[in-house]
């Protein structure tokens, strides 16, 4: 049985603005990948275009860190790992419940990222009694009843609800009142949650709209130029165009001249 709520980093995270944090794991995502093929330094130019944002930004992130890297030489690459990871509180075990083990559910259960980025996933949970019991990617899925005693006994600060929208809520309200204070919402609807917790939200249909948008505005943008400019203009009525030539306006009452 947990004896209370020891995960907790203590880190310098309050002065870091929230874009600042948000772009900290695409640093470690591309650092990571720099210490696997044993890069011992690293530019800023270099890292900031494998994570995808200009240098100039990079920098500003680092020094909230206060890594402000060696001229000439750049950023040493296993110390960035190891200080964007305990900036993020990757240096400890952060036990995950999974909520809704459904398509997704068992997608997420399945995913081996989440152990190599210090997160465990200490139980899956399901309302479904004909799910409940069976083992999905090695562990036991557990019926929604338990709950409360699997967060407390498994001390999980960080729970995941991938369920259907209509059960979502009463879901994380489940979790908040046992002592979960964040939450990995998958769920496609916006969750209520009291001050102190911190949910965000992965909406897939959102994030697939958003591109449609994009594919969209490209399509566009290609048949204007098959077309051509003059293609994309209004039309202009012939007599209109020749009585602003010839020097009579639309409204004079008069036909246009035209030369003889």
């Amino acid at each position: 049985m947990a004896t209370g709520r020891t995960h907790r980093p203590a880190t310098r995270s309050r002065g870091i603005p929230e874009a600042t944090v948000a772009r900290l794991p695409l640093y470690l995502r591309a650092l990571t990948a720099l210490s696997e093929r044993s890069v011992p330094t690293v530019s800023s130019e270099e890292l900031a275009g494998a994570a995808g944002v200009n240098s100039a930004k990079l920098r500003k992130d680092f020094s909230y860190l206060g890594s402000y890297g060696t001229r000439g030489v750049g950023y040493d690459v296993e110390y960035l790992v190891y200080q964007i990871s305990r900036e993020l509180g990757l240096t400890q075990d952060w036990p995950v419940v999974i909520v809704g083990i459904g398509n997704l559910g068992a997608a997420l259960a399945n995913y081996g990222g989440f152990a190599s980025r210090g997160f465990r996933v200490a139980a899956l949970i399901d309302a479904d009694p004909l799910i409940a019991g069976k083992p999905v990617a090695g562990i036991d899925v557990r019926h929604i009843d338990d709950l409360e005693a699997i967060v407390d006994d498994n001390d999980v600060s960080i729970g995941v609800i991938a369920t259907p929208a209509g059960a979502a809520q009463q879901v994380c309200d489940r979790l908040v009142a046992a002592g979960v204070t964040s939450i990995l919402n998958f769920a496609p609807t916006v969750l209520a949650v009291p001050d102190g917790v911190d949910v965000r939200k992965v909406d897939l249909s959102i994030e697939l709209q958003i591109l449609a948008f994009h594919e969209q505005r490209k399509a566009g943008e290609a048949s204007v130029s098959e077309t051509g400019i003059e293609a994309a203009r209004p039309a202009v009525p012939a007599a209109a165009g020749a009585s602003k030539r010839n020097g009579s306006g639309p409204d004079d009452g008069l036909p246009a001249v035209v030369p003889a």
